[in-house]
């Protein structure tokens, strides 16, 4: 018999039993669900809601289940729809009358809230801890590259020369703050549903600062109606999750087009890559694929539960039950994704040579050869023509700029003077890139003392 059986007379249709069922996928929070419930019954001991001794077989009761569950020796059951019902059902044939006191002054909409808030803020810290492995190993690979020339590029063409730190650290910048996104959405949404009823709170003389307190939060949420129907946290965690994956797959797509013949940037070691089942000379970055290819997947969690919630009136709504499984399944994929996509950078081999191959081809350093005539004062317009001129003219000649007589120079501009040859050095480019948070040793290292400094402060907190 159901929980909520009392204004029925029919028993439930089966195929809306098997459809209003969320235990198959609400399982998962069996501990936050106790956690939560153990902090409740506390608290109606404390206030005098039930009896002290109901309070503490409860306690007990709800703490041999969840070393029963751990060890595999409960099945949940769809007869009672969801995880809330289920441990209700199997606390109460365990303790009696006792159990059947928890539910006093809790609704399963309250209930689900503050489930769903304390699984996420455990998933959040550990996807963040996660982050915070990744950017140890870019700070590492940063801090070995410094000094490693490669093209930049705009539009996926070669346009000026940076580092391989430098290129690094951009996705460092990039993943931080992604930390610091879930950090700020951890803040958001540590306040605590519970007590907030089925909607409009209880007439029971219950206490809400210590569940708040009891379970972790800053407090209780300041509204009943909002405590129940927000889902505000969910969406926002979706929305950090798929800034997550899209940066992990702007780095996938370079991490493929790095590791292929045509750039051979880096090579991927075996144990991160696979074959082909016809041809023996392939070596497939099918990690950084799967990785772009999953963050449509979070994207589309994201879009679901925002379409979900966009007109349901307050307070809660069935529709509501279709938070978990998007949100489950998005969590589930960052946490799959993020582990073996640092695992594969740190493992990777990079070649130098081939990088400072490229960065030799493409005239990158024609914005520097501008800025010497521009640092003589011609005017930057001007300087750009003219070295225009001269780019037209090595690709019809099939050189660099580099490869040009001083006469072939000064035949664009007067002003070049043999010490342009070492203006345009592409060692000298980099290195004169002083300028804040630019690609010189000196900005690479300004760069990764803010990275460690950050990684720091977190290791410490």
């Amino acid at each position: 018999m159901k929980l909520w059986s009392g204004r029925f007379q029919k028993e439930t249709d089966a195929l809306v039993n098997d459809f209003n069922s969320s235990i198959s996928f609400d399982q998962r929070m069996y501990q936050e669900d106790i956690t939560g419930s153990l902090a409740h019954a506390k608290m109606l001991g404390d206030t005098g809601v039930i009896e002290k001794a109901d309070a503490e077989a409860i306690a007990a009761g709800l703490k041999g289940l969840l070393a029963d569950i751990e060890a595999g020796k409960i099945q949940f059951t769809a007869d009672n729809e969801d995880i809330h019902m289920n441990l209700e059902a199997l606390l109460t044939a365990r303790i009696g009358d006792a159990g059947k006191r928890l539910h006093t002054a809790r609704s399963r909409n309250d209930q689900v809230a503050v489930d769903l808030r304390l699984y996420l803020r455990r998933e959040m810290g550990e996807i963040r801890a996660m982050l915070l492995s990744l950017l140890e190993v870019l700070s590492r690979l940063a801090a070995q590259h410094q000094h490693t020339i490669m093209p930049g590029y705009t539009h996926l063409q070669r346009a000026q020369p940076i580092t391989f730190a430098q290129h690094l650290l951009a996705y460092a910048s990039m993943f931080s703050r992604d930390v610091t996104r879930l950090e700020d959405c951890r803040a958001r949404m540590n306040l605590c549903p519970l007590g907030s009823g089925a909607l409009a709170g209880t007439t029971y003389p219950i206490d809400r600062f210590e569940t708040a307190q009891l379970l972790g939060f800053d407090g209780p949420m300041a509204n009943s109606l909002d405590g129940v129907s927000d889902r505000d946290y969910v969406i926002e965690l979706l929305s950090a999750l798929s800034m997550v994956m899209m940066h992990l797959s702007r780095f996938s797509e370079e991490i493929i087009l790095w590791c292929s013949w045509e750039f051979k940037f880096i090579e991927l070691d075996d144990a991160y890559s696979t074959g082909s089942s016809i041809m023996p000379q392939k070596k497939n970055p099918d990690v950084a694929e799967l990785v772009r290819g999953k963050t449509g997947r979070v994207y589309g969690s994201l879009m679901s539960l925002l379409t979900t919630m966009k007109s349901l009136p307050l307070a809660y709504n069935k529709d509501m039950q279709e938070d978990k499984e998007p949100v489950f399944d998005a969590v589930d994929t960052v946490k799959q994704c993020l582990p073996v996509f640092t695992a594969m950078l740190d493992t990777m081999k990079v070649l130098p040579e081939n990088m400072i191959s490229a960065a030799k081809k493409g005239f990158i350093n024609a914005t520097d050869c501008a800025d010497y005539l521009t640092k003589k004062g011609v005017p930057f317009r001007d300087a750009y023509k003219a070295v225009g001129q001269l780019v037209y003219a090595c690709t019809a000649a099939g050189k660099t700029l580099e490869e040009l007589t001083l006469p072939e120079l000064q035949a664009a501009h007067p002003l070049f003077d043999a010490d342009v040859y070492e203006a345009i050095d592409l060692k000298t480019c980099v290195g004169q890139r002083n300028s804040y948070g630019g690609p010189s040793v000196a900005g690479t290292t300004k760069q990764l003392e803010i990275l460690n400094t950050f990684l720091k402060e977190r290791e410490e907190a």
